[in-house]
């Protein structure tokens, strides 16, 4: 009955509850509920359950050592109550409902805690050593739908919030033209890489390309908060070290832990300079007529959230000669296992061109990722200066 086909089509609302209705038939009690830990909390929180659902209509949390619950996720051990009032449970739903015997087991994946699952018996009667075998059966049982759900769950959600955070349509900037790129690790789930194009009020132009630690559903919050927070900054007409020191600081006070690299460039109409200040990112590379391709000099800084970085920054000033190109992107592009950054480096310079931004951005997915399996997220942003302001091929 626990391994029933049918319930693998069912989301983890609907399996918990169908899994809880044939414990309650399995093992002969009244009432049954699944508390799972809750994150960034030192407590579990109702989820399901069958016969007291006030629990979870209630929001009933329930802390780590605390209670009845509370001791079965301490000890991650199956407890057995034969009395049920205030002084084994810290829960009142459940002396109140009228429940005399109890049997809880905790919820594990390995070493890590996920919950609790426990049963309850109106009339009294104690449970056995087979009870409690076959509670912790179901317990396995719903402990692997908890993974699967939720690791399903998380990667909609992260990659739904990861596409609304990519800017929807890049800016019309008289004399530039872009092209980008996104590209997620095949193996992993989704990271926080991103990249932004906006202008501000004043005409001024932002291009920022960043990179936050770790993957998931956590990394593209942050990535969300930081690029919001980015934007913000840039609307009080800083400079891109200034706007970058006080993301930092940012970062450090709401998201402590936190760790991102990040390139920032600002460029004024006609686009003849580009000022850029880096945190930990590597530099753009800059392709113009009659030049090699070449990483631009940038005194670089230590990755925002790191203890390091809470000093001033400062930018570079380049010059953009007409017709020149230039490839903002995250570190996934030029990475590659035993292989050194230079190598990497040089194939990016080698696939840069003096070419539209379309087909530059073509060519380095062609030639620097080509059938390469993506380790890493990439996030490439190609611009180029046309040539006397025209607008280029795209």
């Amino acid at each position: 009955m626990l391994t029933d086909i049918k319930l693998t089509s069912l989301d983890l609302d609907n399996l918990l509850e169908e899994l809880l209705a044939r414990v309650r038939d399995i093992i002969a009690v009244d009432t049954a509920a699944v508390l799972l830990l809750e994150r960034g909390a030192d407590g579990l929180v109702a989820r399901t359950a069958c016969g007291i659902e006030a629990e979870v209509r209630q929001g009933v949390r329930v802390p780590i050592g605390i209670g009845f619950a509370g001791r079965i996720a301490a000890t991650r051990q199956a407890v057995r109550l034969d009395r049920v009032d205030s002084t084994t449970v810290s829960n009142p739903i459940l002396w109140e409902k009228g429940i005399k015997t109890m049997l809880g087991v905790p919820l594990l994946s390995g070493e890590e805690l996920l919950g609790v699952l426990h049963v309850g018996r109106l009339d009294g009667r104690s449970f056995s050593d087979g009870d409690e075998t076959l509670l912790q059966v179901v317990g396995d049982r719903i402990s692997g739908a908890i993974q699967t759900r939720q690791l399903a769950d998380e990667r909609a959600a992260t990659g739904l919030l990861e596409r609304s955070l990519l800017p929807a349509q890049l800016p019309s900037c008289p004399g530039l033209t872009f092209a980008t790129r996104y590209v997620g690790a095949e193996h992993k789930t989704i990271g926080g890489d991103w990249y932004d194009i906006f202008t501000v009020a004043s005409g001024q132009l932002w291009i920022v390309v960043g990179d936050v630690a770790g993957h998931g559903l956590q990394a593209a919050v942050v990535m969300g908060r930081i690029r919001s927070a980015l934007r913000a900054y840039a609307l009080l007409d800083e400079s891109p070290e200034r706007v970058l020191d006080l993301v930092d600081r940012k970062v450090h006070h709401f998201d402590f832990g936190a760790m991102a690299t990040v390139a920032c460039a600002v460029l004024d109409p006609p686009y003849q300079t580009m000022t850029i200040a880096l945190a930990g990112h590597p530099p753009p590379m800059i392709a113009a007529p009659r030049q090699p391709a070449a990483l631009a000099e940038v005194e670089p800084s230590p990755p925002i959230g790191t203890q390091l970085s809470l000093r001033n920054r400062r930018s570079t000033t380049i010059a953009l000669a007409p017709d020149a190109v230039v490839a903002f992107y995250t570190d996934g592009l030029i990475e590659r296992r035993r292989e050194s950054l230079d190598v990497g480096f040089a194939r990016l310079g080698q696939a840069m061109s003096v070419a539209p931004a379309e087909n530059v951005a073509r060519d380095i997915m062609r030639h620097v990722v080509g059938d390469y399996i993506p380790e890493d997220d990439i996030a490439l942003v190609v611009m180029r200066r046309e040539n006397d302001g025209s607008r280029g091929e795209t």
